[in-house]
């Protein structure tokens, strides 16, 4: 607001400035006239000195107009210049509309009085009888005054483009009102956010002194000389805890009585809750048992095999491909009838021998150099209605593998090679299948029943086993 007086003190004084030159020049104008009416001289050489003095006159008023273009482009510059001074620089463009505004409709005022001022003079001029000396003034002046009119708005002009290309440069073109209305919402914003924190930083002291009273510290000596607003507050505090407090151990209370209630109500049902849960486990395992049975059944019935493929690979793939390697290439090809990764067993390598080719497999897992399985931890039988199996599952102590292979034989004549000759540990679990199931393996040196007596009749774990005995 400051620059803008500026600028329109500014134009005053060029106003006023045009207005006492203007006269200064009627004035000097009408004492040459005066200085030619005195005088007895032809009409030429009048003529010529009116010429004459109508050139300065001419001259006079054009630099009167660059005066006051120069006058009016020294104000704005100075406005703008104190105006980014006091870091106002973004309402420059707005500020300079304005004043274009203002530029135009001052000039196009002015002109009008210029008009009717001229008119004004003119009659008087006509009255007085001096009408005649009227008109070449008159359009030196309509002249000057159209010169300034277009040297302003061409001032007007450039000092729009300068702002613009400055605001353009400093990437400040927002405008000015909704900037100052922000800074306006930030400055209340602030002073509330100030308001809150000290309040905050009331609250936190008062709590503070609360603590250090209830654990037994002495407060500061500065503190005690503290407002008695804060004696306040710390009041507030101590209350406010108690009451924290209270309700805390009446809600603890509550609970405790209400736990208390429902445990002995709940005690009597408990048991019954518990067996009821234990009864319904077992029915759930039971059904799902059987569930399986019927499915492994229905599947083996029907002849259909497990999926084998899985979405990633065994980490006793590679050890299975070993083996069927080094067999393959001692042994030959046609001593396997098939090798899988059992996934139902630890991902244990096994080997499917053929019946010819089950001894010899045998010693050759054991004595291969490669294989080295020189323990038997296992050996069973297994009936499967259509056929049995033996399954023996070895282990290397030199290279910490693992591999079961297994065979299947008749089950009319369940009978096969033994493999005691070979591991010692195969004497009990030989005699065990041949006790339960029947399986004869000839080259044991000492088969026999170890759970029933030989006198015993059947074969318990075979599926169609019927006891002979039915009170037993």
């Amino acid at each position: 607001m400051s620059g803008e007086k500026d600028l329109e003190q500014l134009k005053k004084e060029a106003v006023e400035k045009a207005k006492a030159a203007a006269l200064a020049k009627r004035q000097a104008k009408a004492a040459a006239e005066a200085a030619a009416k005195s005088a007895d001289a032809a009409p030429k050489p009048v003529e010529t000195e009116k010429v004459e003095a109508s050139a300065p006159t001419s001259g006079d008023s054009d630099d009167l107009a660059k005066k006051k273009a120069a006058a009016a482009a020294k104000a704005k510059a100075a406005a703008l210049a104190k105006k980014q001074r006091e870091g106002i620089a973004e309402e420059a463009a707005p500020v300079e509309a304005a004043e274009a505004g203002d530029s135009d409709d001052l000039a196009k005022k002015k002109a009008a009085a210029a008009a009717k001022a001229k008119a004004a003079a003119l009659a008087k001029k006509q009255r007085e009888g001096i009408a005649e000396e009227a008109a070449p003034v008159e359009a030196a002046e309509a002249g000057d005054s159209d010169d300034l009119a277009k040297k302003k708005a061409a001032a007007a002009a450039k000092a729009k483009a300068a702002a613009l290309a400055k605001k353009q440069r400093e990437g400040i073109a927002e405008e000015a009102a909704p900037v100052e209305a922000a800074e306006a919402g930030e400055g209340d914003d602030l002073a509330k956010k100030k308001a809150a924190a000290v309040a905050k930083a009331k609250a936190a002291a008062a709590a503070k002194r609360k603590a250090m009273e209830l654990s037994g510290d002495a407060a500061p000596a500065g503190e005690a000389e503290e407002a008695p607003a804060g004696d306040d507050a710390k009041a507030k505090a101590a209350a406010a805890a108690k009451a924290k407090a209270a309700a805390a151990a009446k809600a603890k209370a509550a609970a405790a009585a209400k736990a208390k209630a429902a445990g002995a109500g709940a005690t009597a049902a408990a048991d019954g809750d518990e067996k009821a849960k234990a009864i319904a486990a077992a029915k759930a395992k039971a059904a799902a048992v059987a569930a399986a049975k019927a499915k492994a059944a229905g599947g083996a019935a029907k002849g259909e095999a497990p999926a084998a493929a899985e979405a990633t690979p065994s980490p006793n793939q590679p050890y299975l491909d070993k083996y069927v390697k080094v067999i393959t290439e001692n042994l030959g090809s046609d001593v396997l009838e098939d090798s899988y990764i059992n996934k139902l067993s630890k991902d244990v390598p096994t080997l499917v021998a053929k019946r010819e080719s089950y001894y010899k497999l045998a010693q050759f897992l054991k004595y291969n150099e490669l294989l080295g399985f020189d323990y038997l931890s296992e050996l069973h039988g297994t009936d499967f209605e259509t056929h049995m199996e033996v399954y023996v599952h070895l282990y290397s102590y030199k290279n910490r593998q693992t591999v079961a292979f297994k065979v299947k034989i008749d089950r009319a004549e369940p009978t096969i090679e033994s493999l005691q000759p070979i591991w010692a540990g195969a004497d009990w679990p030989e005699c065990e299948a041949y006790d339960l199931l029947g399986i004869k393996f000839t080259g044991h040196p000492n088969l026999h029943r170890i759970f029933l007596g030989e006198d015993w009749v059947g074969f318990p774990l075979r599926k169609d086993y019927e006891p002979y005995d039915v009170e037993v």
